[in-house]
């Protein structure tokens, strides 16, 4: 078996493309061993992934909204799906948005008024979509130290204010609402204000307090 996933991992190395700089799928899960690879990482197009005996893990795609659950094997991930040799894949779609897991270079430079400005409006100036979240509980990904602030911008709701200590953050990077209890109102408008940067996004009106998965609730902030 070492011998034939030996051979596998050689023939991924020759087809994979260069490894690229921007992530194509988060870990949400990892069971058993796996090398190199651990919970809330980002993997990009072209990294293999060897999992042992009864080991599995799970890759949600952010640009495909893709969810795999992969048990075994060897994994070459792709820019919207993994391809899986001698092991079991599962794939789901779920609901998610791209705009909200990963914000434009815009958006993440544009000062705080034009920001806000900008999003809420197109090029012709008509209302435009914003970000949405699937699920209440936003896992926000954000630098340790800083200080995180929501505001609801479409009704009167409390101010929600978040030290990000290294003691609140998972693996340093990211702040989940779940975890701490938090909670934000299906159909809500908010801002997300993180230093002098503001980022406008939306909670979808069917969002619920149950399960939901990181990418249809991640917010990349930084």
């Amino acid at each position: 078996m070492k011998s034939l996933i030996g051979a596998v991992v050689g023939a991924f190395c020759v087809a994979a493309p260069a490894l690229a700089e921007t992530p194509a799928a988060i870990v949400e899960d990892v069971q058993g061993k796996v090398d190199g690879i651990a919970f809330m990482d980002y993997v990009a197009p072209g990294k293999i992934i060897k999992l042992g005996p009864k080991a599995s893990i799970t890759l949600s795609y952010l640009k495909s909204c893709q969810r795999e659950t992969i048990s075994e094997g060897v994994v070459l991930v792709g820019a919207e799906q993994s391809t899986v040799q001698l092991g079991e894949v599962k794939r789901e779609k779920v609901p998610c948005d791209t705009n909200a897991a990963k914000l434009s270079e815009r958006e993440a430079n544009q000062s705080a008024a034009t920001t806000f400005r900008t999003m809420r409006s197109d090029a012709k100036g008509a209302p435009a979509k914003l970000p949405t979240l699937y699920g209440v509980a936003p896992l926000v990904q954000a630098k340790s130290g800083s200080t995180l602030v929501i505001e609801r911008t479409d009704g009167k709701e409390p101010t929600i204010s978040i030290p990000l200590r290294n003691d609140v953050m998972i693996g340093g990077k990211f702040y989940d609402f779940a975890k701490a209890g938090k909670s934000l109102t299906p159909g809500g408008s908010y801002l997300a204000i993180l230093g002098a940067k503001r980022y406008a996004f939306q909670v979808d009106a069917s969002a619920t307090s149950s399960p939901t998965p990181i990418v249809g609730r991640l917010l990349r902030l930084e």
